[in-house]
């Protein structure tokens, strides 16, 4: 059908590769671009030899004319962005000029802050309508299929959602210590960030961790879990009918959070620049390059995730209650396409968004969040690449108040 350029080599970029040549009628052929081009080499070198043809190339992500050029020279139907989120901006950039549609996993962060807010992706909007090009964000799991979820469950078992939650497990074990499953950086920026969530039309800022409640997760059992904030709590505060509130949770064990803590308190954390022999350097990049790489964890990971939506609302004039959720086993992931299951629930969802564009089921002029469309096609698509979804109707609450917590 056509061709997709996937800028990025890490664990997600692979699961992106690997589910693009399986979709080989869909992705004829493919170019994986980074910065260290012996990365994309290894990728193809591996799957190369299939109906997918496979280029390579180096690029630089934050230089919009390296990019222009590159994209000139390939001229793909879609560009994948699984690059990190300080390049959103530089790639929407390079589409606009080139005139090809765009799919992301991740909102925009400046690298200066950590800011998780799609204000500055969606000031694309007037560009890419007036450009007749198509900018998905955020089709990863969360946000991405988080997202989906609840737009399928307004469509299908509610007048109006007035309540949800996210839940975020990883109940994998890697063996280490001490490692972040998604590029450390972006991981401990994100954990280490104030709380919110949304509540009557306004947001409720917590202190980072300061919310914990156990939850029974199907096929993981009970888990400590976290309120945190999470960008696709504003996209969907604005495009789910009814929400009174939305809150999004994830697991850490407590070694976990100990290790944070400790890493934290003597600034490791840190994304304040400082001089070190002569050069400036954020604390949290060099504890990045010393921790182990996110993609080297597939073949040492045991256990499952479980990544689900409840919802709370009205149907028919009665109140209703829906779960519905993916079970991810990260051996079974890494016997399929060598990765840990958090790449793998990242990079399957990325490439049905950019399928779902590329053939027209998604393909409409603007910037869109993946809860503005049809549902229907995309959670057909996860049964069919290896996400299957569960549901239930009578799912356990979660009773935490927070308003009584806050009143304490």
């Amino acid at each position: 059908m056509g061709k997709a350029l996937i800028i990025g080599a890490g664990g997600v970029a692979s699961v992106v590769v690997h589910k693009c040549v399986q979709n080989s009628e869909v992705f004829e052929e493919i170019m994986i671009a980074s910065r260290t081009k012996s990365k994309c080499d290894a990728l193809k070198e591996k799957l190369d030899g299939g109906k997918t043809i496979i280029h390579t190339a180096q690029v630089d992500a934050d230089n919009v004319d390296e990019l222009i050029e590159l994209i000139n020279g390939f001229k793909p139907d879609v560009v994948i962005n699984v690059a990190l989120p300080y390049q959103d901006l530089t790639i929407m950039d390079a589409c606009l000029a080139t005139g090809v549609h765009y799919v992301d996993t991740a909102n925009y962060e400046p690298p200066e802050t950590a800011k998780f807010e799609y204000k500055w992706q969606w000031a694309y909007k007037e560009k890419f309508e007036k450009a007749g090009l198509t900018a998905l964000l955020g089709s990863g799991f969360d946000p991405g299929v988080t997202g989906v979820f609840s737009a399928y469950a307004l469509k299908h078992y509610f007048d109006e959602i007035h309540y949800i939650d996210i839940l975020d497990a990883n109940a994998g074990d890697h063996g280490y210590p001490f490692a972040t499953n998604f590029n450390p950086e972006i991981n401990i920026r994100e954990i280490t960030a104030n709380g919110r969530y949304w509540k009557e039309g306004e947001w409720v800022e917590t202190e980072p961790l300061e919310y914990k409640e156990v939850y029974n997760f199907p096929e993981i059992g009970p888990k400590d879990m976290y309120l945190l904030y999470h960008e696709e709590l504003e996209s969907l505060a604005k495009n789910i009918t009814g929400i009174k509130q939305i809150r999004f949770w994830m697991t850490f064990s407590q070694k976990y959070i100990t290790h944070l803590n400790v890493l934290e308190n003597v600034g490791m954390t840190s994304i304040e620049p400082i001089e070190f022999e002569g050069k400036m350097i954020q604390p949290l990049q060099f504890l990045k390059a010393v921790l182990p790489d996110p993609a080297s964890l597939g073949p040492r990971t045991k256990g499952k995730t479980n990544i689900g939506v409840i919802a709370r609302g009205i149907k028919d004039g009665e109140e209703k209650t829906y779960y519905v959720y993916n079970v991810c086993d990260h051996e079974e992931c890494y016997r399929e396409v060598g990765s840990q299951a958090i790449s793998y629930t990242t990079g399957v969802p990325a490439m049905i968004g950019a399928m779902l564009v590329m053939n027209g089921t998604w393909q409409k002029p603007g910037v869109y969040n993946v809860e503005e469309f049809d549902p229907d096609p995309f959670m057909e698509a996860l049964n069919k690449w290896g996400l299957p979804w569960q549901e239930s109707f009578n799912p356990e609450l979660i009773d935490l108040d927070l308003e009584k917590e806050e009143a304490k």
